[in-house]
């Protein structure tokens, strides 16, 4: 699924937007899952790309800047506050302290310079953290008590998400037989889980029409606009304002 390529990609695939898979042979986008196949000349625009060149390219031209891209996700996932942002917008831009304090319409250039240091410090925390978290995924394999993954549009995160594999298998076995679910569980946690297993049956980089969609909840659960209502509400789907598409919220 797309949320799992996108969080277990590395620092330099998410700055790219793109991932090869060497298996497969294709170069994947991490935003949207347009693939190219090593091997195939793409011709684009009147011009033709070998696979890597033409994912470079419809990142750039389909998504824009993976440093905004980045930069636009809620403060859950980067920890950055609104002010913090709009300063990187300005580092990037490669704007001088005194350049930002009059964009800023106020404050210092000490202020400034102390916001660098303050980022420098935050990536050689982020460093040191990341060499421990892999160090750790090294030692150890998948268990029961490894906390599955949150999908991208959660709407809050919160304790309801600190499912392990335990918990979700556990879940499933009790709610779902012969491939549809039972019963609609109450109970946050187990909604969440059991939404989240419901959501492999969509295809990640499809539109479907809400026909579409009924048909395939309804070969679930009875009571498809529960699911379906759910599945808007939780981040796990969107929609367009009349309601006649849908599709994976990335």
């Amino acid at each position: 699924m797309t949320i799992e390529r996108f969080w277990t990609a590395s620092v330099e695939e998410l700055k790219q937007g793109f991932i090869y898979e060497k298996a497969s042979g294709h170069y994947t986008c991490l935003l949207c899952q347009e693939r190219f196949e090593e091997g195939v000349i793409y011709p684009i625009d009147g011009t033709l790309y070998e696979a890597k060149k033409a994912i470079v390219f419809h990142v750039n031209r389909a998504h824009g800047s993976m440093f905004e891209h980045l930069l636009a996700m809620g403060k859950k996932y980067t920890g950055l506050s609104e002010h913090q942002k709009e300063l990187l917008r300005y580092f990037k831009q490669g704007l001088s302290d005194k350049e930002i304090v009059a964009e800023l319409n106020g404050g210092s250039t000490s202020t400034i310079r102390n916001h660098r240091f303050k980022f420098k410090e935050k990536e050689k925390q982020a460093k040191v953290f990341l060499a421990i978290m892999g160090l750790l995924k090294d030692e150890k394999n998948v268990g029961d008590d490894e906390f599955i993954d949150i999908h991208s549009g959660a709407t809050m995160v919160d304790e309801r998400y600190a499912i392990t594999v335990m918990e979700r298998d556990k879940v499933l076995e009790t709610y779902f037989q012969n491939g549809r679910l039972k019963t609609f569980p109450s109970k946050e946690k187990r909604k969440i889980i059991v939404l989240q297993y419901i959501l492999n049956r969509f295809e990640p980089d499809k539109i479907y029409t809400e026909k579409e969609v009924n048909q395939i909840l309804s070969s679930i659960y009875e009571d498809f606009a529960t699911i379906r209502r759910y599945l808007i509400e939780y981040g796990f789907m969107d929609r367009n304002k009349d309601g006649s598409q849908y599709w994976i919220k990335n």
